[in-house]
């Protein structure tokens, strides 16, 4: 592998490390197929996508549910922009549709501006994250901190448990169920009264069913299963417990027609932070799923690519009346683990799910709705990553300070605020503790070490000069670092002649630092001092020189020992 990599670097223009639009925004679908593509990959593909689709059949009406909108909304959003986001996407992998992490976006944007905002809301979402991918900004996006996204996925999930109680329950709350989480626990805690013994009997069987089945019997469908025991208990038995039928009437037998939503400027600019939410939470989401999926199968995706995938995908999915789009953790899991190839799996599980509401949708009234909340219970479950969120406790109080923070901000106040502040506060760590690890080293002089290297013939007039000082700078040099270096290399005493900086083992320089190295400079030559920049990269010396370092004020030399040399 190194000898390979060695090649292509001799052989590389200069400008190879730069890729093409083509290279960055051609969907994987064409790469496979370029590949070669036979019949035992296509079986293999329509395999993962009938297992993936049965996988999320009920997940898909359920999310939908929870999110306050007609289970058929959620099936539309699988299908429509499920179809897209494999078709065009950036992932060999990706599944998308709609994602849990949305729940309490699309329920709040419902609650304000109805159906119809919530889908034009989509729709900008969708024109924002093809900005965001053709700006090519779909890298910068993947450095989101690690407990930042630990800390936001366990409060979605504590979030999504506490919205699927009342379900669970059978509860009846007055005056509807509060949309922030303490509210919404008083609320249910006031409701207890009303709680209904048959509709409790149905959650647990469905919660029991998944959980054994995923002990016993791993590779069975367990949500499937659960779904359709809990159905047939409640239709055998005649339990007094809600369903699809009883609450939405069912589900349509085909994809409604194309329509675009209402649209004015006065709704377009009141969903707007809806619609922002959802591109920043959809490009997380769905580059976290790829970054997986990458994981498991070690490739790698284009995140650019997958970024205007998801961007299609939810104007696709409002033009059916779907709603947000992203690419879906478990369920690419789910695929990779089911032998798909490549991204005709995603394609043929939307084309399943699609099949399954022509042909199932009069079943699916049946379906409870306690059924469904303890699939998403279980779901929930699983979300919280309890081994990293006890390794990230751990590990330092800067990253148990960030997962604690985007936990509570998710919960108790936004989902975006818990992210924007969880990052910011990530940010300052990282940045704290690089500048920390920036180091300043006065050297001796001259050393009888130098000789043996062969650097320069040995003098002992140089061991003890006190008119010569060698400063090293070692680390990242940047704006965290920039002031305490500049204080410690300040200290150049007047009566030195001449001053020697070796910055070889500084990899990167920012203008800040730069801008502190010509200030230095500029002391060093009002005192008389020679002022000898060695060892600096090509980049390094780069920025030093834009930035006013250049001679005749300083000398560069490519070692410390060429410096000395010219030292009279």
């Amino acid at each position: 592998m190194k000898e390979a990599m060695t090649t292509t670097t001799h052989t590389a223009t200069p400008h190879s490390d730069r890729p093409s639009f083509a290279e960055l925004y051609t969907p994987k679908l064409v790469t496979v197929l370029r590949e070669g593509y036979d019949t035992a990959k296509l079986r293999g593909d329509l395999i993962a996508g009938l297992t993936v689709a049965i996988v999320a059949l009920p997940l898909s009406m359920a999310i939908a549910i929870a999110s306050g909108v007609s289970p058929d909304r959620g099936l539309y959003t699988a299908i429509v922009g499920g179809f897209l986001v494999s078709a065009l996407g950036g992932s060999r992998f990706q599944i998308g549709g709609p994602a849990g992490a949305f729940i309490v976006l699309v329920l709040s944007t419902v609650h304000m501006h109805g159906i119809d905002g919530l889908i034009l809301a989509t729709m900008l979402s969708g024109l924002m994250m093809l900005g965001i991918g053709y700006a090519r900004l779909g890298t910068f996006i993947k450095f989101i901190p690690y407990p930042v996204t630990v800390g936001f996925t366990a409060g979605i999930a504590v979030i999504i448990f506490a919205s699927q109680i009342s379900e669970l329950l059978g509860l009846s709350l007055a005056g509807g169920e509060p949309g922030d989480l303490l509210p919404k626990l008083v609320a249910i805690a006031k409701s207890l009264p009303s709680v209904q013994p048959a509709t409790i009997g149905v959650s647990l069987l469905t919660v029991v069913t998944i959980i054994a089945l995923k002990r016993w019997r791993p590779r069975w469908p367990s949500m499937l299963i659960a779904v359709l025991v809990a159905s047939i208990a409640t239709a055998i038995l005649a339990l007094p417990v809600a369903t699809i039928g009883t609450k939405f009437g069912g589900i349509p037998r085909s994809l409604p027609a194309p329509a675009l939503p209402d649209f004015s400027m006065d709704k377009m600019i009141a969903v707007l932070p809806a619609a922002a939410s959802f591109a920043l939470l959809g490009s997380i989401e769905s580059l976290l799923s790829a970054v997986v999926a990458d994981g498991m199968t070690g490739r790698r995706h284009r995140s650019n690519c997958e970024l205007v995938a998801q961007g299609y995908a939810n104007i696709g999915s409002a033009l059916f009346g779907g709603f947000c789009v992203t690419g879906t953790i478990a369920r690419t899991a789910t695929n990779v683990r089911s032998g798909a190839h490549g991204p005709v799996s995603g394609m043929a599980h939307s084309l399943f799910l699609f099949g399954f509401m022509l042909v199932a949708a009069p079943l699916a009234g049946y379906i409870p709705l306690a059924a469904l909340a303890g699939v998403l219970a279980v779901v929930a479950f699983n979300m919280v990553e309890r081994n990293a969120i006890a390794a990230l406790l751990r590990s330092s109080w800067g990253d148990a300070a960030v997962l604690g923070v985007t936990f509570l901000l998710v919960i108790f106040r936004d989902l975006t605020e818990g992210i924007v502040v969880g990052f910011a506060l990530g940010a300052l760590l990282f940045i704290h503790r690089m500048s920390s690890a920036v180091a300043v080293e006065a050297q001796p002089a001259f050393g009888a070490d130098d000789e043996a290297d062969g650097n320069v013939p040995y003098d002992s007039k140089y061991a003890s000069d006190p008119d010569v000082v060698v400063y090293r700078l070692s680390g990242a040099f940047f704006f965290g670092a920039a002031s305490a270096v500049g204080v410690t290399l300040d200290r150049i005493a007047d009566r030195r002649q001449s001053f020697i900086l070796d910055f070889e083992a500084v990899p990167l320089l920012d203008s800040t630092a730069a801008n502190v190295i010509e200030q230095v400079a500029h002391k060093a030559e009002q005192r008389g001092i020679r002022f000898f920049v060695t060892g600096a990269s090509p980049s390094v010396r780069r920025m030093l020189l834009t930035h006013g370092v250049r001679p005749p004020h300083v000398h560069y030399a490519a070692t410390i020992a060429e410096a000395r040399a010219q030292i009279p």
